[in-house]
């Protein structure tokens, strides 16, 4: 059976804590993982929750700041010294390519892994992966940052009882086509995914996030911090909130806390952002994908 699922290495803002370590999001997507912001301490994070440097094909950077991105050279070794075989997709800002450079060869180490960089930039651009197109979207941050749409494309469901009424059992259902696989076949929506840290409300947020199966985003802070998080290029949880009832988002992943904030606010945080299918992550979460919408 196929999986699709979110593991949360990490959810800290820019200070790791305690409880919480730097960002790091590993989307698993039928035996492809695609890792996202990698933090510091992703590596460790990863043993932890069972995942390996092999079942890695996309590293993708949101932009260039340490708690999005100082955990890549340690990935990119790891990819090395495990011998991972296949090529592996690395996507980020053009704008920040001398940050890129130095990450990827921080220090001497083992092995050549194979990646194949994509530096995106002006208003982003949509790459073709195993199953699924990542789009990227210019976000509204201190440095140039760029949110991702992960979608599967749209399909078709075949109708058990159109197919018995016509016969068509076996081999024969793969080979319909035309008018009669219209009529024994249903719309089939292919599965979305969105990532969004470090941005303002900016029209690109709404557009990444439209009507996906899950969006993992930024809730840095509280209304409190209203407009610190606005000054800063960051969300507050209600912001957060709005963005995913405007969307039709059906399961909304509230990240990258302040360390400001302790386990005593978590509560305040789903209050505020105020949506029934919230999850607020904790460190070493797996978030299931929802069942598949069936129209």
């Amino acid at each position: 059976m196929s999986t699709r699922e979110l593991i949360v290495l990490g959810t800290a803002g820019a200070v790791p804590t305690r409880r919480r370590n730097h960002n790091g999001y590993l989307l698993r997507w039928d035996g492809r993982g695609v890792l996202f912001d990698p933090g510091e301490g992703t590596q460790r994070q990863m043993a932890h929750a069972g995942a390996s440097a092999t079942e890695l094909h996309w590293l993708c950077v949101t932009h260039f700041h340490g708690d999005h991105s100082l955990g890549v050279p340690g990935i990119v070794q790891r990819l090395g010294r495990d011998g991972v075989p296949h090529d592996v997709h690395a996507v980020f800002p053009a704008e920040g390519i001398e940050y890129w450079e130095r990450l990827r060869f921080a220090t001497s180490y083992y092995g050549s892994p194979s990646l194949v960089e994509h530096p995106v930039s002006g208003a982003g651009e949509t790459l073709q992966g195993n199953g699924f197109s990542l789009t990227t979207l210019p976000l509204s941050h201190s440095i140039p940052t760029y949110g991702y749409r992960l979608a599967e494309p749209d399909g078709r469901t075949f109708l058990p009882e159109k197919l018995r009424e016509h016969g068509i059992s076996g081999a024969a259902v793969r080979k319909l086509s035309g008018p009669l696989l219209e009529e024994c076949s249903a719309p089939r929506p292919g599965q979305k995914v969105a990532f969004v840290m470090d941005t303002r409300l900016c029209d690109n947020v709404f557009e990444l996030a439209a009507d996906v199966d899950m969006l993992i985003i930024e809730s840095t802070f509280l209304d409190s911090e209203t407009e610190q998080a606005h000054e800063r290029g960051h969300l507050t949880a209600r912001q957060a909130g709005e963005v995913a009832r405007a969307c039709g988002v059906r399961t909304l992943v509230l990240t990258h806390f302040s360390e400001r904030y302790t386990a005593a606010d978590d509560r305040t945080f789903l209050e505020q952002a105020d949506f029934p299918a919230a999850v607020l992550a904790q460190d070493l979460d797996r978030v299931p994908l929802p069942a598949r919408r069936t129209s």
